[in-house]
């Protein structure tokens, strides 16, 4: 993915309306059957008949309200808590002797579900207030309530608001989840585009710098000012305010920058398929062979991610520039590529004086990020990892790691 991270995210609580729907056509067919097998207690069949026909109607026609929190409106579980309280109440209009026997009402635990419905849409409270009307509609239709009439109320209760109050932490979570991803996508796009930054303005400027100091006159100006302007820029970076737009690839003359902004749907799909594509990373360092830096390649193509491949090729390059800035110009330089059955190896060796302990903290916290961006950033979001082992008056050693099936497209990187 080019220039911005996509998450795909599904609600966590679309499996228990999923459940709800499945359980008012199961509860449906129950009250069904069981006022089928006792149709011969009802002493007016025909309302227990007229009620169940309505019911099933009801339930069929309203499956689509009970799809989702967005569907099913404040209207519709108005409505169908007033089916739910009719059901129960014309039950002794039925049955006379179902406020005696203490038998099931004609809705029977239909009722649970348009309950339930109450506690996935409003949370606990929603779910306290249908389930006490629920609970009232089933004292008065008993007339004289027993124990188990209670005991069925307090459970439907207590049952509706524990589900309406895991529903809210659920929801709860699932928004701190979407957050923290989104400080994550919006952090990564921040590192890629410090890395840029570091790989191509930050470079020039520190160029002009050492090049007007070295020329003196009104270049000696020149290069002040550009030392100005990489503090400034470091320090921008190192702040985290950098703006998490795309820069571009880094032009002919080295020190162009562009801004992209409103990429179309079609571009980024075009660009992930070209980070897909394979290529060889052996054509991408072999650019750095030279007097000063021998590479050493296997003899077989070494296959990575287009946008992986060039991402461990700028890191390769980010190690040598600090060989060239560190080490010196007269210090020499080994490039090792090794390709591994799950992984691909590159290590960068030079004979330079080493790094002295803490140097690289120091540097950081100066906002020279080159070892913490350009490279181990880089490693992180491909998924492998930087190693730098450094003695001082011995060189220093760079091993970059990239496992074969990355974590992320480098496409995210870049």
């Amino acid at each position: 993915m080019a220039g911005r991270e996509r998450v795909v995210r599904m609600s966590v609580e679309q499996p228990l309306w999923r459940a709800l729907t499945a359980y008012r056509v199961l509860t449906l067919v129950y009250a069904a059957l069981l006022a089928g097998f006792g149709r011969a207690t009802f002493e007016r069949p025909w309302v227990a008949v007229a009620f169940l026909a309505f019911l099933a109607l009801w339930t069929l026609v309203t499956l689509p309200r009970v799809a989702n929190a967005a569907s099913c409106t404040k209207r519709f579980l108005g409505l169908d808590l007033v089916v739910a309280l009719t059901g129960i109440l014309l039950t002794p209009l039925a049955d006379l002797d179902a406020q005696h026997i203490d038998g099931p009402t004609l809705p029977s635990i239909w009722t649970a579900g348009s309950v339930l419905a109450f506690a996935l849409k409003g949370g606990w409270r929603w779910a306290a207030f249908a389930s006490t009307l629920v609970a009232a509609a089933n004292i008065v239709e008993r007339g004289e309530p027993s124990e188990d009439t209670f005991h069925n109320v307090l459970l439907v209760w207590v049952a509706s608001i524990a589900i309406g109050y895991v529903v809210e932490v659920a929801r709860a979570s699932e928004r701190t989840l979407a957050r923290a991803l989104e400080i994550e996508a919006a952090t990564r796009e921040r590192e890629r585009l410090a890395r840029d930054i570091h790989d191509s303005v930050l470079q020039v400027l520190a160029m002009v710098q050492r090049r007007g100091t070295a020329l003196g006159g009104e270049a000696a100006e020149l290069g002040r000012m550009a030392g100005e302007q990489e503090i400034a820029l470091r320090t921008l970076v190192s702040s985290g305010l950098v703006p998490t737009t795309r820069v571009s690839e880094d032009s002919a003359e080295g020190a162009v920058v562009r801004v992209v902004a409103g990429e179309s749907g079609e571009a980024d799909e075009n660009t992930e398929d070209a980070e897909d594509a394979e290529c060889d990373l052996r054509t991408l360092l072999a650019v750095h062979a030279g007097s000063r830096v021998s590479f050493a390649e296997p003899g077989a193509p070494v296959l990575l991610p287009a946008g992986a491949a060039r991402e461990l090729a700028a890191a390769v390059s980010a190690a040598l520039d600090n060989v060239r800035v560190h080490a010196g110009t007269d210090a020499q330089a080994w490039i090792l590529v090794e390709d591994e059955p799950d992984a691909v190896v590159v290590t960068v060796r030079d004979d330079g004086p080493g790094i002295p302990e803490g140097r690289l903290d120091q540097a950081e916290g100066e906002g020279r990020l080159g070892v913490a961006l350009s490279i181990r950033g880089r490693l992180r979001d491909l998924g492998g990892t930087a190693e730098l082992i450094s003695v001082p008056g011995q060189g220093t050693e760079v091993e970059l790691k990239v496992p074969k099936v990355s974590r992320g497209k480098a496409g995210s990187a870049r």
